[in-house]
């Protein structure tokens, strides 16, 4: 069930709103863990007992951590729930990858398990793992009530797609949170924004960027627009999301903390990974790359920490060399930025900086979205002209211009120019009124427009389920 479809917005949130607010406190969790389950197992019955199984695993480990604290049993215990982990994760996402690469080295004929990837396992699994690793560091206080652990795992507003949220982060909203008026206000505000960034903007450019895949001619335009749409799509697909998650947290009185944060203003890449998926970096970081010793040590223990973390996080994204190779991409360019870019890049004007992470990052995500290595070499070789194909057509030029204002919408909205002249309207007490007054009518209008392109629109992707 996606959040942005006519049965979530119009029928399972209305439900779950009704019991959640109308029980009293101490079944709150209760009702929340039964609608994330009923969530859960809507879209992916079959494997609603993994979600559980993972929720028990890590459960009862970190239940032994905690009695065995400080003797060999809790190492044993923590090293057992990883294991586990990533023996699950590894067995659905990754058995066909590794199936497929031994037979393709050794000309074997082993048949594919082609198991479908339970929803939301990579989200799900690592966010399990935090919690038992946090625990054994004394780093979170552990949960001795199953369902309030069931219900921080389970939780439907970040399940399947994130923000991979940390049991520190909200367990003392696990037992205890407010309500209130103006947190429910916020939630609906921050989900109906997120709600439009996926509908539609995101989900035109993805429109455009499949008819740059299907035209019957091409030029080095249609690449090059390919390219920045599905950039520009992912971006707000994601983000798009990760609003939605975290306006629904607050309704439910949960601060999850922030996944993006403008990324692509960024004036070098290290501080464009710095602003994107900011929980998916900040787990590798905190999980592997501290542990492994990070920047510290000579710079080839340094290199050699940066290279382990950008191969699985390539890696994590998904079981293709697409990934893998997506991931070492990032991994290289940032070793060189901290060997000798950054030097140079602080010397460039601002303009030029931005160019050049704009640049690094629509490459890197030509890679990240075609499997076929051929694809790749393909499309880049048509984005730079060598290709014999014209630098555009008139193909080209009339989706350029039909597309046009989305894609200036996109780029303006992808910068903070919006919220700093609202921030700076309301702080000089210019239209604090007025935006107040406004914004009920703005939202519902919104809200509106978008029920009516889901109702008129069958295009309603969301990229990162595949993951």
């Amino acid at each position: 069930m996606l959040f942005s479809s006519i049965s979530f917005i119009y029928y399972f949130l209305p439900l779950v709103f009704l019991i959640y607010f109308a029980v009293p406190a101490k079944f709150k969790n209760l009702v929340l863990l039964i609608s994330s389950l009923g969530f859960y197992f809507f879209g992916e019955p079959r494997y609603t007992i993994i979600l559980l199984f993972s929720t028990v695993v890590d459960y009862t480990h970190s239940l032994i951590i905690d009695k065995k604290r400080g003797t060999p049993a809790a190492k044993y215990a923590l090293i057992s729930s990883i294991v586990l982990n990533l023996s699950i994760l590894g067995f659905f996402k990754y058995s066909d990858f590794f199936i497929g690469n031994i037979n393709a080295l050794f000309s074997t004929n082993f048949s594919l398990l082609q198991l479908p990837l339970p929803l939301g396992i990579s989200f799900f699994t690592f966010q399990t793992m935090s919690y038992t690793i946090d625990v054994y560091r004394n780093e979170a206080s552990i949960q001795k009530n199953p369902l309030g652990l069931a219900t921080y795992i389970t939780l439907f507003p970040q399940l399947v797609a994130g923000p991979i949220v940390r049991y520190r982060t909200i367990a003392e909203e696990i037992n205890e949170r407010t309500h209130s008026f103006d947190l429910f206000a916020y939630g609906v505000r921050r989900f109906v924004i997120g709600l439009a960034k996926k509908v539609l903007i995101a989900n035109q450019l993805g429109e455009l960027y499949q008819i740059t895949c299907s035209a019957n001619s091409s030029s080095i335009l249609f690449y090059w627009m390919g390219a920045i749409a599905f950039s520009l799509q992912i971006y707000f697909d994601f983000s798009g999301y990760s609003d939605m998650a975290i306006g629904l947290g607050r309704i439910f009185g949960f601060h999850f903390l922030e996944n993006f944060n403008y990324p692509y203003v960024s004036k070098s890449i290290s501080e464009f990974w710095r602003r994107w998926h900011i929980s998916l970096g900040t787990w590798f970081k905190d999980y592997l790359y501290i542990p492994l010793g990070g920047n510290r040590g000579s710079n080839l223990n340094w290199f050699r920490n940066i290279f382990i973390v950008w191969f699985l996080t390539g890696f994590w994204h998904g079981a293709n060399w697409n990934f893998i190779i997506w991931g070492l991409y990032f991994g290289i360019i940032l070793m060189l930025e901290k060997a000798i870019l950054n030097r140079l890049l602080q010397q460039l004007p601002k303009s030029v900086q931005h160019l050049y992470v704009l640049f690094i990052v629509v490459i890197g995500f030509v890679i990240f979205n075609n499997e076929n290595l051929h694809t790749i070499g393909l499309t880049l070789q048509g984005m730079f002209g060598l290709l014999k194909i014209p630098i555009l057509n008139a193909e080209a030029v009339y989706y350029l211009r039909s597309y046009a204002i989305i894609i200036l919408i996109a780029i303006i909205g992808a910068t903070p120019v919006m919220k700093n002249l609202i921030h700076w309207g309301i702080k000089h007490n210019k239209s604090e009124k007025l935006i107040n007054g406004l914004e009920p009518v703005f939202l519902l209008s919104l809200l509106l427009l978008v029920t009516g392109y889901l109702v008129d629109s069958s295009f309603n992707p969301f990229l990162y389920f595949r993951f």
